[in-house]
């Protein structure tokens, strides 16, 4: 099931993104137990770069893949770690 749940983040990312590079990881195997992880939703890790983020925040980045996500965040999602950037993005943050 939490394939399937990555397999849907990686389709509506691109969808609304069409990123240049995109990795979706499920990390709920390392939160096995984890009190917040009980009721079954995931820990994911996202990396995307994209022109979207291209003049975006940190904070801005995030809530465009937020609402991109729309209600996968509070059916699927239990943790998510966001790394968003444009093509020619200073990584040094």
């Amino acid at each position: 099931m939490t394939e399937n749940r990555a397999a849907r983040i990686e389709a509506k990312l691109r969808e609304a993104f069409s990123p240049d590079a995109l990795i979706v990881k499920d990390q709920s195997h390392l939160h096995a137990g984890h009190a917040g992880a009980k009721d079954g939703r995931g820990h994911f890790e996202i990396q995307i770069v994209a022109d979207a983020f291209a003049d975006s925040s940190r904070i801005q980045s995030h809530r465009l893949v937020y609402e991109a996500l729309g209600s996968m965040m509070t059916s699927d999602i239990h943790a998510l770690s966001i790394r968003a950037s444009a093509k020619n993005a200073d990584h040094s943050e």
